[in-house]
């Protein structure tokens, strides 16, 4: 099988806050393939390079070593066209706050050059009922499937999501779990970043676990949990993505 998203060796760095004249690297030689129709998740706490990653698959961020190819799109090379076939939520976005969420969806749907259904839109994140609303009246969790509709507007192939459910109490975290099953179940493959563990095993077919710039591990939730976790062979599957963390780092997830 042919992966739709193969990222070589990548590095991004920076410099130094107290040594403008030295580096360091936020993401360090991370490799991995992403197959179509899958949800694919990348975990590990704040600081471990999971954005960063992200932004530069999706041509956000210059790539400084390795190569990163999107649907057969070298990314380095040409990343307008990258944007043509992913979508990207951020973890914060902004909108002109004088205009409601059809205005929003029209506006972007001509920025896309695409004659788009915004009531389908929002009926596909379940938020019809807030069609006339402005986004600063919707709450978290309603903010965060806005920004999703948004990210389908030019119906892509690939939906990038980072860190969705921060900050959204149980409910609307589920609902938006829910969300994010549905859209794959409609064939889209979803590349996800995330500091929870339940989200990860809910959600993600394959898992890779960064830390520090690098990835420490790679393989489905069940795999992760069976090699690395400290369960006793007469009780397998006993442990969680967080004991898989914390044996191969030597720190919980959320130090």
């Amino acid at each position: 099988m042919t992966p739709i998203i193969r990222a070589i060796d990548l590095v991004k760095r920076y410099p130094l806050p107290e040594d403008k004249s030295r580096t360091f690297a936020a993401v360090d030689g991370v490799s991995f393939e992403i197959f179509e129709r899958e949800v694919y998740g990348i975990l590990g706490p704040n600081g471990a390079g999971k954005t960063t990653t992200l932004e530069m698959l999706e041509g956000l961020n210059d790539i400084d070593g390795g190569s990163a190819f999107v649907d057969g799109i070298d990314v380095a090379k040409d990343p307008y066209s990258v944007k043509k076939v992913i979508g990207v939520q951020l973890q914060e976005s902004e909108y002109f706050d004088k205009l409601n969420l059809i205005e929003l969806l029209d506006l972007f749907g001509a920025l896309y050059r695409r004659d788009i259904d915004a009531m389908e839109l929002l009926a596909r994140v379940h938020l019809t009922e807030k069609a006339k609303a402005r986004p600063a009246n919707l709450s978290g969790g309603q903010k965060q499937r806005f920004s999703i509709a948004c990210a389908l507007v030019n119906t892509p192939k690939i939906l990038f999501l980072d860190e969705p459910t921060t900050g959204l109490d149980p409910q609307a975290k589920r609902r938006l779990w829910d969300l994010v099953t549905e859209l794959n179940d409609a064939g889209m493959t979803i590349v996800l970043t995330t500091h929870n563990m339940e989200e990860a095993e809910f959600l993600c077919g394959r898992i890779a676990i960064m830390d520090h710039g690098r990835l420490v591990a790679e393989d489905t939730p069940e795999s992760l949990i069976l090699k690395h976790a400290p369960d006793p062979p007469e009780a397998p599957l006993h442990g969680n993505i967080e004991d898989v963390f914390l044996a191969l780092t030597g720190h919980a997830l959320r130090d």
